[in-house]
């Protein structure tokens, strides 16, 4: 019981890449006071929450109904995330969109940051090798640790101080970019 669990937890948590949304959120966030920090959390993690288990069950029928493919998906993710990251760098200090009524919090830190193409794909291939349950036991744990690291991140800000946190916030977008950039190569790649 607990093997199979782990061969669906690990590739999901490599997939949605938790670990290193956690740089990209608090440039995204920063400046945003505590209170609506939390709010931004709880509304992007349910938001993706929502978004996976619909993908759970509906993923597979849901791209030949459109005539999709996972490469496709990568390419339109991709440059939805191109395109936050480049207002990010654009903008003189980002505070608009960092703003607690902003919808940073469902796009891109919901969706595609932490369920984007990667993950949305992962879960498919895991329904189909560990089944629905163990997949969806490996999403709610996954999304647990989301949490509990999103929640906790704001330690970060106060060590490195406001200047820090301005120059990470455009640092950030640069890595957003990238990220971004290799979501739409993999998908021309794999298109090809």
């Amino acid at each position: 019981m607990i093997e199979p669990f782990i061969q669906s937890f690990i590739p999901l948590f490599v997939a949605m890449d938790t670990l290193g949304l956690i740089p990209l959120f608090l440039g995204l966030t920063q400046g945003m006071e505590r209170k609506d920090l939390r709010k931004l959390i709880f509304s992007a993690a349910s938001t993706a929450f929502i978004i996976a288990i619909l993908f759970l069950f509906t993923g597979t029928a849901l791209f030949d109904f459109l005539g999709i493919t996972s490469h496709d998906f990568r390419i339109g993710g991709g440059i939805v995330l191109l395109v936050l990251a480049i207002q990010d760098l654009a903008s003189s200090n980002g505070s608009e969109r960092r703003r607690p009524k902003s919808s940073v919090g469902v796009v891109p830190i919901g969706i595609p940051l932490i369920m984007g193409p990667a993950a949305l794909t992962t879960i498919l291939i895991l329904v189909d090798t560990h089944g629905m349950g163990m997949t969806l036991g490996a999403l709610v744990a996954n999304f647990i640790l989301v949490l509990v690291l999103l929640i906790n991140s704001q330690w970060i800000i106060r060590i490195m101080g406001e200047a820090g946190s301005q120059a990470f916030a455009k640092v950030a977008s640069l890595f957003m970019a990238g990220i971004a950039v290799m979501m739409i190569r993999s998908g021309i790649e794999g298109v090809l």
